[in-house]
């Protein structure tokens, strides 16, 4: 053996001279022009995904309810489409010109009331005569309770009068806020019009989207993708029929009657009843005293019509809620009401839809991460969309 041998047996781990060194991994060898092209590439990527926010910012509510009405709407259309001979774009069409017509009827009419009203409000709090109107001389002729509830309404109409006088200076402030949530009725409208065409394209397109949803959760949570898209599909579609749903029917419902009876500001009573029944008190609080209201205003015959009518109204939402939330909401009502003041606050009319379904979906989600199942039948993932045939 030679000395040349010797010395490799030697220094077994000792490259040899001619032997080319194997390639060095990168990290630590970046060499200045890798990290310079490295920082560019992500600043580029930063401003092409900032950019693309600041372009979808002003949509992004509409956006956001248009994947909520989709989700909402999606057995109706699915239904629509399989009688059709699974026709989807037909489909789409006519259930988009459903709530279009539903929407510029007597939901127009309710918000032109409404903004109406609440410019009225307003304009009284400004002036700083906000009264409570004094009660009919009819009402002394009651049978049993009709003395007793006029001397009661008098003293409540004049100390509630002293009253608002003492604070006018300062409930004038909250006229400005008035005001803007009345100009945000007319921009939620216009929102929502957009929202209802938005949603129409995106009912074909259900089972790509469910699909592209899965793949990206697949991403954060790839043990529970699939349960997390039914989840959030189950209660985006519980709370926006069963109880924004149900609300916005009941507050046309009782908007309708409100006006054909020639009540005062039927619009702004509307939307009071439209919020309570979104925050599940119930309309009882408004049309109580309307109901009181009417009966000194009106006749016998036109008194027990109306009351009839808002009865059935004020009971409409104990029978529609079981048919359309099956095992009920097991999202907290407080989470609810965050959610109605939140979106209000954050996105005006509109946020008072969106807000309880998003605050809802968060819910729902982070009890499900945290180990605690839902108490909502959560469907499988074929009867949130199921592919056209």
């Amino acid at each position: 053996m030679d000395s040349d041998a010797k010395a490799n047996t030697a220094l077994p781990n000792r490259a040899l001279p001619n032997t080319p060194l194997p390639p060095t991994a990168p990290g630590p060898n970046w060499s200045p022009d890798e990290v310079t092209h490295i920082v560019i590439r992500l600043g580029l990527l930063l401003l092409l995904f900032y950019w693309s926010f600041v372009l979808l910012r002003p949509f992004v509510s509409i956006l956001v309810w248009s994947v909520m009405l989709a989700v909402a709407l999606y057995p109706a259309f699915d239904w629509l489409s399989a009688h059709l001979g699974h026709r989807p774009r037909t489909a789409a069409t006519l259930v988009t010109l459903i709530v279009l017509s539903v929407f510029l009827g007597p939901a127009a009419w309710l918000g032109i009331g409404l903004v109406e009203g609440l410019r009225s409000v307003s304009d009284h709090l400004i002036s700083g005569d906000l009264v409570i109107p004094s009660p009919p001389q009819g009402v002394r002729n009651w049978p049993l309770i009709g003395t007793q509830l006029y001397d009661l309404w008098g003293k409540a109409s004049d100390n509630l009068a002293s009253t608002f006088r003492e604070l006018a200076p300062h409930l004038k402030p909250l006229a400005a806020p008035i005001l803007s949530l009345a100009g945000s009725a007319g921009t939620g409208t216009i929102k929502f019009l957009l929202a209802v065409i938005a949603a129409g394209f995106l009912f074909p397109a259900g089972p790509r989207l469910v699909a592209a949803t899965r793949n990206m959760m697949a991403h954060i949570v790839p043990e529970r993708s699939k349960d997390f898209v039914a989840l959030a599909g189950a209660t985006i579609r519980t709370v926006a029929q069963g109880v924004i749903g149900v609300a916005v029917l009941q507050a046309l419902l009782a908007g309708v009657v409100l006006k054909i009876a020639a009540v005062p500001n039927a619009g702004v009573l509307a939307f009071a009843v439209l919020v309570l029944g979104i925050v599940q008190i119930g309309s009882l609080p408004i049309l109580l005293p309307v109901i009181i209201w009417i009966w000194t205003a009106k006749d016998a015959g036109a008194a027990v019509l109306i009351t009839i009518l808002l009865v059935l109204v004020g009971v409409s939402d104990n029978l529609l809620k079981p048919v359309l939330m099956g095992r009920g909401l097991s999202t907290p009502v407080l989470v609810i009401f965050v959610g109605v003041m939140g979106g209000t606050l954050a996105h005006g009319i509109v946020g008072l839809f969106i807000g309880p379904i998003i605050l809802a979906v968060a819910w729902e989600l982070m009890r499900a991460w945290t180990g605690q199942e839902p108490e909502m039948a959560v469907p499988s993932e074929a009867q949130i969309v199921k592919p056209q045939a």
